[in-house]
């Protein structure tokens, strides 16, 4: 058995790969206190190459594999994998991940945290029969749960039943040493427009359905369409990879887009991208607290986003940036005309972004907040369980 006392956090997702949550894991892991915690990283199916973000070597990685549909089968196993490990918490993240509650609570796992981060695919609709249900019945299971931004509070809550003195809620916080904007706009490596009379509207993301970034190149289109000239200085900058992406490139083909955008894929250098932007974009169509929208904030750059879940929390319409409605390019369009004809304006509102990440988003006040979280929840507490209440 380890000697090691410090406490074991085992952090329970899908897939660990590419993703805002994910990203957000990241983040956490490396900037808690390395003497106060031992963390373990378990997919309920694969873990990708993204584990090479995680900057500390003590951090054990253990995919299960699990195939699709309900994870029964896999009950023995986390059962025996809890058993073996002794976590002071499982901290399941989204629907996906939520069942693994119930073989953490058969090992007698003490804390068994389960955070909301934001709804996708058919779990859009918070009203939801089915997905409602599902989290009613694993509800007995979980001893506290987290959420990402007040729009998923008030869902566990009134949508869930899940009482006020089990329900945290915690902001992503962003590292604004990592992230952070200069004067003038910086070139960005590889990317095929280089002139300054050009205007880079960009965003990042998992090109995925409910990211919507089909949305953002219509609205390109519908821009150009409602003011021509704008070709001559805007261009698009998608990053990311996904199942979206040959359907989205096929579009910017067929609209005669190609020679004004850049998908060049998955990246690893955000920082330096969102250096070079401005302005960001996340046209979702469901949002929790948005880790992307949070670095471009802190980059100093104006963000346009649409007005769903966590996206108003950060959001400051008319002064940090501007909301839109989802799945409506015309009125993404006309946010991005405005911008790209008033730039003093775009500048002001990323500045106005900046102050408010280093007020409100700290990377400093979610650690602080985690610990507090995670030390509640820890054997010592008398919030801890080892049956369903």
């Amino acid at each position: 058995m380890s000697q090691d006392r410090r406490p074991l956090i085992a952090h329970v997702l899908y897939r660990f790969d590419t993703g805002g949550l994910e990203n957000g894991v990241v983040n956490l892991i490396n900037h808690l206190p390395h003497d106060k915690y031992r963390h373990a990283i378990i997919a309920l199916t694969e873990i990708t190459a993204f584990r090479q973000r995680i900057q500390r070597k003590d951090v054990e990685f253990i995919a299960l594999h699990k195939k699709p549909g309900h994870g029964f089968w896999l009950y023995p196993e986390l059962f025996r994998l809890f058993r073996k490990l002794r976590p002071g918490i499982v901290h399941t993240r989204n629907l996906a991940a939520l069942e693994a509650a119930v073989p953490a609570w058969l090992a007698g796992v003490p804390g068994r945290l389960h955070s909301e981060h934001g709804r996708e695919g058919a779990d859009l609709d918070p009203a939801h029969p089915k997905y409602r249900l599902m989290r009613r019945l694993y509800r007995p299971f979980v001893t506290n749960y987290l959420a990402l931004s007040a729009d998923l509070s008030h869902y566990l809550s009134h949508y869930i039943g899940i009482p006020e003195h089990k329900l945290s809620q915690i902001y992503n916080g962003v590292d604004s040493k990592r992230f952070f904007g200069g004067v003038e706009r910086q070139p960005i490596p590889d990317c095929p427009f280089q002139s300054p009379a050009h205007w880079f509207l960009g965003t990042i993301g998992r090109m995925h359905v409910v990211k919507d970034q089909m949305n953002l190149a219509q609205a390109v289109a519908c821009a150009l369409d409602k003011q021509p000239d704008l070709r001559r200085r805007l261009r698009l900058l998608m990053i990311g990879d996904g199942p979206e992406r040959t359907r989205i490139e096929s579009y910017l083909k067929q609209s005669g887009l190609t020679d004004i955008a850049w998908t060049p894929g998955e990246r690893d250098d955000a920082p330096a991208i969102l250096r070079g932007l401005d302005c960001f974009v996340l046209p979702s169509k469901s949002e929790g607290i948005s880790n992307t929208i949070l670095e471009a904030m802190a980059t100093s750059l104006p963000v346009i986003a649409t007005d769903v879940g966590g996206n108003p929390e950060l959001v400051q319409a008319g002064l940090t940036g501007k909301l839109v409605a989802a799945e409506d390019p015309a009125a993404l369009a006309d946010a991005i005309i405005d911008y790209a004809n008033h730039p003093d304006s775009a500048k002001q509102a990323g500045m106005a972004g900046r102050k408010a990440v280093e007020s409100k988003f700290s990377l400093d006040a979610m650690i602080k907040a985690y610990c507090a979280l995670y030390d509640g929840l820890l054997p010592a507490s008398p919030q801890a369980s080892h049956r369903p209440s």
